[in-house]
């Protein structure tokens, strides 16, 4: 892990201690800042920023270009951290924030992104012309299951041998297990013959087609 430099380069060693200075506010004297990570910050924060002025943004500035001591002590007047947020600029773009509300926030928008962009997967129930009331039953509570997590469901009748000639038992089975899902799927198209097996498809309510 990278060492910590203080403002303008170099390392920094407390007055009578040993080891380097870690992030997370003002030297012993001064403001601390709010902020006290306990690995190395993804950004740079208040003593931490090495240009000699940067430029503050957000509702709580006036926005403009200051120099780096007048931005930290407008971040000690508001009790709050000053966050580099913008460092390949010239002068870097700053922001006076709570550091540790900021990196709450965005671990929990990344979050809500990695759920929306999660992959459907398409689950399938096989079903023959002589299911029975009992094994029908077993497999819609499943297809529910599927179907309330976001998968989508490829439901299918399996015709064997001679059982081919009953192709209406099995458009009809599908459909009763389309009015079964009803409340909770989507269906995306009628039974169709695809070899010897009969399909349809499903997608959970409230999903795009896809």
């Amino acid at each position: 892990m990278a060492v910590p430099q203080k403002p303008g380069g170099g390392f920094s060693r407390p007055p009578g201690q040993g080891g380097f200075q870690k992030p997370g506010g003002f030297n012993k004297g001064g403001f601390r800042g709010r902020f006290v990570p306990r690995k190395e910050a993804e950004h740079r924060i208040n003593q931490f920023i090495r240009a000699p002025q940067v430029r503050l943004v957000g509702e709580n500035v006036e926005v403009g270009v200051y120099s780096l001591q007048d931005a930290l002590r407008m971040a000690r007047d508001q009790q709050l951290d000053l966050v580099e947020i913008s460092p390949t600029v010239d002068p870097p773009v700053c922001k006076i924030i709570d550091y540790n509300k900021f990196l709450y926030d965005k671990k929990k928008k990344e979050k809500e992104m990695k759920a929306k962009s999660k992959v459907s997967e398409v689950k399938e129930i096989r079903f023959t012309p002589n299911t029975d009331d009992h094994d029908f039953d077993f497999k819609a509570k499943h297809a529910e299951s599927f179907l309330k997590d976001g998968n989508k469901v490829k439901a299918y009748v399996q015709f064997k041998g001679r059982a081919i000639q009953f192709q209406e038992r099995g458009q009809l089975l599908l459909l009763k297990f389309a009015e079964r899902l009803a409340e909770v799927a989507i269906l995306e198209n009628m039974p169709k013959m695809e070899g010897r097996r009969m399909l349809a498809m499903f997608a959970p309510k409230g999903k795009k087609k896809g």
